[in-house]
């Protein structure tokens, strides 16, 4: 069952090649590579690799977001343009699915902190389970503070956000700031969430496949409230 694994929702994005759910190879670049070309000559690159051609390839996972804009979209751009010339199989992962799988061992309750501006943050709460993390509270948009008095102690935070919203954090041992190395999304844990899903069908139609922004981009924010003459908030 070969497959691929884009991730390219944070300030580093990966490729992965996969077999029956068993990575392969992984394959981390850049930010600022935010051309489709640049990712599917890496893609061009891990396949030739595996031995695969274009024939072989028979499911692709990307992570769909909450996080960059710019990255989503072109992640998820590679993903359907690859699943519509292939005729492949498509998985939407969702990226704090993705991020959680990065908690430390022993943890209870983890929070995921990714910068919205404007003192916001997109974010979804897990809490462990013998079989996993379970989400307790979906992605969307919030506030640290808010999140953090509803959140059940001890509690762990975790994701890229985390150095824009220092402030309010609470010194309290019961809340505990993962070591940044945790809060990048990688390419192999939506490799990992991503097969699992294809296992009980959660496929995607490739047309229809839009990256989660959880809110318009702040260029698109700025254009609507030019046009109602309303102030953006």
């Amino acid at each position: 069952m070969p497959a691929l694994a884009i991730e390219t929702s944070g300030r580093q994005g990966s490729v992965a090649t996969v077999d029956a759910g068993h990575v392969l190879a992984e394959e981390t670049f850049d930010h600022g590579l935010r051309h489709a070309a640049g990712i599917l000559a890496i893609i061009d690159r891990l396949t030739r690799a595996a031995g695969w051609g274009p024939a072989d390839l028979a499911e692709i996972y990307v992570s769909a977001g909450p996080g960059s804009f710019t990255g989503l979209r072109v992640g998820v751009t590679v993903a359907k343009t690859l699943a519509l010339a292939l005729g492949v199989k498509l998985v939407a992962v969702p990226t704090v699915e993705v991020l959680a799988r990065n908690a430390p061992a022993g943890w209870q309750n983890l929070v995921i902190v990714l910068d919205a501006k404007r003192d916001q943050i997109f974010t979804a709460t897990f809490a462990k389970h013998s079989g996993g993390p379970i989400q307790t509270e979906p992605a969307r948009l919030d506030a640290l503070p808010a999140i953090l008095a509803r959140t059940p102690r001890p509690v762990h935070l975790l994701g890229e956000g985390i150095p824009y919203h220092r402030k309010f954090i609470p010194e309290s041992p019961d809340v505990i700031v993962t070591p940044e190395d945790t809060w990048r999304p990688r390419a192999a844990a939506v490799a990992e969430i991503g097969h699992a899903m294809a296992r009980t069908g959660e496929f995607t139609d490739a047309d229809r496949l839009t990256p989660i922004y959880i809110r318009k981009p702040e260029a698109e924010e700025k254009w609507d409230a030019a046009q109602t003459g309303g102030p953006r908030r």
